[in-house]
């Protein structure tokens, strides 16, 4: 037990001399398939191919080689003296540590022009089989590039806490194959097998509510800028289950629906600013300067931001500090929960920092480059008992110039930019919803409500409550009018423009009231653009 073996098998060659030739210096004889074992004779490391091990090495091309019963013996063996004596009389070492990395599956499936062939070619068979050895032989099992220097670090270190961490590296092993064995599974099913897995990032104190406890964040390993892992804390205590789920996934559902609706049907992204209260918008603004942005998106509901969370998507300095404490807060300073922007100035960190680390600050540099790509396309899982309930994204973008498009009249400019606004906010909030847009500025968000009409009374109170007019305003809805009341309650409000869907059997009664009240009406199919959201 003296000598220590080492087994690389790797398909993404980068680093692995650098990682081998460290381990050589620690003592370690390298074992190798063949193409790892190559790089390695190229870069002067001393390798033995792995090959040599197996009886009658390698067969079938070379792809059947680590699937032999000497390489999972050398892997399996218990460091006990029975165990290495029959290894000793069968010539095959104890191999102490595996590095291993798997073929790129995924990128496979999702490569336009992969077929079952090929995907079946580039699915890995003896590279999951060795991880799944390892780990069970509680070797020191590497699965990944990014865990190689925190192998090395640990072995120069002598192998502090060697249960726990063996173990934790076993867990990633498994975690692994896993995931690429449930990707193999969805593919080759096509969709009848679902299924998720992700590493806990962060532990969260509670859930939802105080005795909720255990709740915590897992991450999918994906790559997306705006992903969950791309969100850096820079003050404030760690986010809570409700900040996460209101910032991860409403706010930026928001925030990148307004920028995809800009650029898509002005070709520009504004400056955005929303606050949002249990994950529906209640202050929110897209204009041509960001100090206004932030502006009017504070005077959208002063009482409902109070102790709510912000995302922009421009950098916070001293000045927009300021205003997010003091812009219409009569005494002391607005308090707020938390904080999202592409980054802080170190004098903003500081005024805005509550007492006990209350308001939580997030960066992602991100969101200062925002556009109709930034729409989050991966599945939306919901739990529900006994499974989940899963479905595509909420990816659609309202189109001005859509050929399906029916309307009353035209826009304006202001009123083609408000009317984008206001379909963002409203697709964005829980349904059912009537959103009131202004001067690129949230009036009042009507959400929720069991029936339409109720939405728009709710929206009108919300804007006047808040000291707005609602005249000349735009108003959107989620979904079609089954009646004619909900439009006569917002053109008698002043609403000049409404964006709903089609789809009700009294649709031609909705379009008369418009024509009669000399209200704009732009409507898409409802089986296109209804925008339930949130239930």
């Amino acid at each position: 037990m003296n000598v220590k073996n080492a087994l690389l098998s790797v398909y993404d060659k980068t680093g692995i001399a650098q990682f081998a030739g460290a381990l050589v210096a620690l003592g370690y004889t390298i074992y190798a398939s063949g193409g790892t074992a190559t790089v390695l004779k190229k870069a002067s490391i001393p390798v033995v191919d792995v090959a040599d091990l197996v009886g009658g090495g390698a067969i079938l091309g070379h792809r059947v080689v680590t699937l032999s019963r000497e390489v999972h013996a050398a892997l399996l063996a218990r460091p006990i003296p029975e165990d290495l004596a029959e290894l000793d009389r069968l010539g095959i070492p104890f191999i102490d540590l595996v590095c291993v990395d798997l073929y790129p599956l995924s990128q496979e499936i999702d490569r336009p022009g992969s077929t079952l062939e090929s995907v079946i070619d580039m699915t890995d068979i003896g590279g999951p089989t060795l991880l799944r050895s390892a780990a069970k032989g509680r070797r020191i099992v590497v699965s990944s590039r990014a865990l190689r220097g925190e192998v090395l670090d640990w072995l120069q270190e002598g192998q502090p806490k060697e249960t726990k961490f063996r173990r934790y590296l076993a867990g990633q092993a498994e975690a692994l194959v896993a995931s690429y064995a449930l990707e193999s599974a969805k593919y080759l099913s096509e969709g009848g097998v679902g299924g998720i897995v992700g590493q806990r990032v962060q532990l969260c104190e509670y859930g939802e509510n105080a005795w909720q406890e255990g709740a915590a964040l897992y991450s999918d390993g994906s790559s997306d800028p705006l992903g969950l892992l791309r969100f850096t804390a820079v003050a404030g205590r760690p986010p809570s289950y409700n900040n996460l789920a209101e910032i991860l996934f409403r706010q930026l559902q928001t925030m990148t629906h307004i920028a995809a609706g800009f650029d898509l049907n002005f070709g520009t992204v504004p400056f955005i600013a929303i606050g949002t209260k249990h994950g529906n918008a209640c202050g929110a603004a897209a204009v041509a300067d960001s100090r206004e942005a932030l502006r009017r998106m504070l005077a959208g509901d002063h009482r409902a931001i109070f102790g709510g969370l912000v995302m922009v998507n421009f950098d916070i300095d001293e000045e927009v500090a300021e205003l997010l404490l003091r812009q219409g807060v009569t005494s002391g300073k607005r308090l707020l929960d938390a904080i999202c922007a592409p980054s802080f100035t170190s004098g903003a960190i500081q005024l805005l920092e509550r007492r006990g680390a209350k308001c939580r600050l997030l960066v992602n540099p991100a969101l200062a480059s925002l556009s109709k790509g930034s729409l989050d396309k991966t599945p939306i899982i919901r739990a529900v008992r006994g499974g989940w309930l899963q479905q595509p994204n909420y990816t659609f973008v309202w189109d001005l110039n859509d050929p399906e498009l029916e309307a009353i009249g035209r826009l304006t400019p202001a009123q083609a930019h408000d009317t984008i606004l206001a379909w963002a906010i409203c697709a964005t909030s829980n349904s059912n919803t009537i959103t009131l847009v202004r001067d690129g500025q949230l009036l009042g968000n009507g959400v929720g409500q069991q029936d339409r009409v109720s939405c728009c009374e709710l929206a009108i109170k919300r804007a006047v409550d808040a000291g707005h007019k609602v005249k000349g305003a735009v108003a959107a809805s989620d979904s079609f009018f089954p009646f004619e009341d909900g439009p006569e309650v917002l053109a008698h409000a002043g609403v000049t423009v409404i964006l709903a869907t089609s789809g009700s059997v009294r649709d031609q009664q909705v379009r008369d009231v418009c024509e009669a009240e000399g209200v704009n009406l732009v409507r898409l199919p409802d089986r296109r653009a209804r925008s339930f959201f949130g239930h």
